[in-house]
């Protein structure tokens, strides 16, 4: 790389570990840039979803207040991330580069109608609830596992947008702030990355250069995110969820 590249990279990677950690979507920052290095289309995704994990580490500690008594929700939830991540990891090498090209911008779209309904939802929800006399689960029950396990495929395959994904399942699910699913969402980020990396060392090539810049790029942003993200009101968030989210929609749709 140049030294101009390598300052894009860093930049990117800047970028995207705040943008990650408020909601989601980096990777359609740090993606391009490296495409735009000359680095071939998988180098490119594995490097990235290297490069990424400390910005979601970073991002789950300046949320460390919100994961407050979280635990046992997170941990259940971060083993369907895993397998999810992994398989993803795998079919990143078994299928052709365009597989996922239809249905992710469908995904995200969907994604972003349940988190501008998720308030109605969960007001629908818990007046069902307390009509039956049913409490709600603390951990989203199986319906919340699988549906974050299918998500982690996905994040494991490519990660764009992931984050969306998962706040609008748990948004939809769990009776909580959007800050602490926020917090919920940051960790299962840094699971998926990690477990998608550690698969990736012992099969697919890196571009070591790319990494480190993004590693210590992204780690920067995690805690700018945090500093802005835990600030914003949930209203604002969602719209902030929805503005990132057309946006990624629109790149996938051009690229």
């Amino acid at each position: 790389m140049t030294t101009w590249e390598m300052l894009a990279v860093f930049i990117a990677g800047i970028s995207a570990g705040t943008i990650n950690t408020i909601v989601g979507s980096g990777t359609l920052i740090t993606f391009p840039v490296l495409l735009a290095t000359g680095l071939p289309p998988v180098t490119a995704t594995v490097s990235n979803a290297l490069g990424l994990i400390p910005g979601s580490i970073s991002g789950a500690i300046g949320y460390r207040k919100e994961l407050a008594g979280q635990a046992r929700r997170v941990l259940k939830l971060a083993v369907g991330a895993l397998i999810g991540g992994l398989t993803g990891a795998s079919l990143l090498l078994a299928l052709p580069s365009t597989a996922f090209e239809m249905i992710v911008p469908i995904l995200v779209a969907l994604a972003l109608i349940l988190v501008v309904l998720q308030p109605s939802i969960s007001k629908a929800v818990q007046r069902r609830r307390e009509h039956t006399g049913t409490p709600g689960r603390h951990d989203g029950g199986p319906l919340l596992f699988v549906g974050l396990m299918l998500a982690s495929v996905y994040g494991g395959y490519f990660t764009a947008a992931q984050g969306i994904i998962y706040l609008s399942l748990m948004g939809m699910l769990l009776d909580d702030t959007m800050q602490r699913l926020n917090a919920v969402k940051n960790v299962l980020a840094a699971v998926v990355n990690s477990i998608a990396a550690l698969f990736f060392l012992f099969v697919a090539d890196f571009d070591w250069t790319a990494v480190v810049l993004i590693a210590v790029g992204s780690a920067l942003g995690g805690q700018i995110g945090a500093r802005i993200g835990r600030r914003l009101s949930p209203t604002v968030l969602r719209i902030f969820i929805v503005v990132v989210g057309t946006v990624a929609i629109a790149q996938l749709l051009l690229r």
